[in-house]
């Protein structure tokens, strides 16, 4: 072989000794390094601040100067279940806080809004028995006070004129059995007492009969005026006793059932500021409002002086008789409730965190009681708990609470590996 030729196969020889070399040394960088034994599997890789978008392999973020982050397959994580993992820093950066579970001693109640209404069964209707007219009117306006026994009106009735002269005859009898009837006529027909009397003792039959007040309080419908003809059955005014009134709340569809005759209520007005009005639940109404969709009960309250209107809105807290007990409880902003289920995001140490179903209890004051779902001692996450439900949502965590599969791996929803074109 002459020189020539063997400068040619050495120079071949190099050069595909150069071309191996550079093959072997790409297709490694390539490739994610060798797992070591008894490391958990990695699912796929994921940049922390785009937890949606998935990677096959290692590296750095195409999106941020930083180290992708591996989510490791389920039952590999610490835990032994759907744990979302999250660098320390990174949560604090997040501002992700915690909270434990309690045993606290919770009210039951609810917090509602009413309206302060005349008592109905302290409302008297003020008619005239027999037929006549008005000659005088004491009272002029809807919302006049009235004392009790106090004279209303002054009614010309020819009717009850002639009883009175029946009376007048039979006083100058002096037949006690005449006397007697006549005077339970005039009785029947509306008169007083007190007029009676004074009509036996005088023998004088008095042109008007007077009407006076049955209770005080203020009235709150006027129907006649002087020189109005009425009719017996006639309302002429109706009159409200308001040293008791009537709190009627308005209490959503979901709590309906909760309420019951016997709670305690306590009702605060922004018209008499710094004073809290204590009664009780006395009626649930049976039935519910198609258009707001809530339940009435009916508070009552004593309101002497009257200082409580009706019209005037109150805030109403209402209580269970045997209200007060311990029971497992979280801050109610701990709660996402998705429409289906609630949940909570448990906080197990170390950066992981892991969704729970939970059963709710009643809720008072911020804290919710934990029926099933919690142990005492566990954390909850209270702030940033969005952003962990965001990344559980992502990976199937709520699927897996209810026995689905998972969703399938990273490079399907969108992501490609590091230094591929998306």
């Amino acid at each position: 072989m002459t020189p020539v030729r063997i400068l040619i196969a050495a120079a071949f020889a190099l050069a595909f000794a150069g071309a191996g070399y550079w093959f072997a040394t790409t297709r490694m960088a390539h490739e994610p390094a060798p797992q070591a034994a008894g490391e958990p599997k990695a699912l796929y890789w994921y940049d922390p601040m785009r937890p949606d978008v998935h990677f096959d392999a290692p590296g750095k973020s195409p999106f941020m100067d930083m180290d992708l982050e591996p989510k490791y397959a389920e039952g590999n994580d610490a835990g032994g279940g759907t744990v979302i993992g999250i660098d320390p820093r990174m949560a604090q950066n997040l501002g992700i806080r915690t909270a434990p579970v309690t045993l606290s001693v919770i009210t039951h109640g609810l917090d509602a809004v009413g309206a302060v209404e005349a008592d109905e069964r302290l409302i008297y209707a003020v008619e005239s028995r027999a037929e006549g007219w008005v000659e005088r009117l004491s009272v002029r306006a809807v919302g006049d006070p009235v004392k009790q026994g106090q004279r209303l009106a002054g009614v010309y009735s020819p009717e009850l004129y002639s009883a009175q002269e029946e009376l007048v005859l039979a006083v100058r009898s002096g037949d006690a059995g005449l006397i007697a009837a006549s005077r339970q006529r005039l009785a029947l027909l509306g008169m007083g007492e007190a007029q009676i009397g004074q009509v036996q003792r005088s023998g004088q039959a008095q042109r008007q009969v007077q009407i006076d007040s049955p209770r005080g309080g203020v009235v709150t419908e006027l129907n006649v005026r002087e020189g109005q003809k009425v009719m017996p059955g006639t309302p002429l005014m109706r009159i409200a006793d308001l040293s008791r009134v009537w709190v009627t709340v308005e209490i959503p569809e979901s709590l309906a059932g909760a309420v019951g005759q016997g709670w305690r209520a306590e009702a605060r007005l922004s018209a008499v500021p710094g004073k809290a009005f204590e009664g009780r639940v006395d009626y649930v109404y049976p039935e519910l409002d198609p258009v707001t969709r809530t339940a009435r009960a009916r508070i009552v309250l004593e309101n002497r002086p009257a200082v409580l209107k009706p019209g005037m809105y109150a805030n109403v807290s209402l209580l269970a008789a045997a209200s007060q007990h311990a029971s497992l409880a979280v801050p109610a902003e701990a709660v996402i409730r998705t429409g289906k289920r609630s949940v909570v995001i448990v906080a197990e140490g170390e950066g992981r965190f892991r969704p729970a179903e939970v059963t709710l209890g009643p809720e008072h004051e911020g804290r919710i009681v934990i029926l099933e779902g919690l142990a005492e001692g566990q954390n909850v996450v209270t702030s940033g708990q969005f952003l962990l439900d965001s990344e559980a949502n992502l990976r199937g965590a709520y699927q897996r609470l209810e026995g689905e599969t998972a969703p399938a791996p990273a490079h399907q929803h969108g992501g490609a590996p590091p230094g591929e074109k998306q």
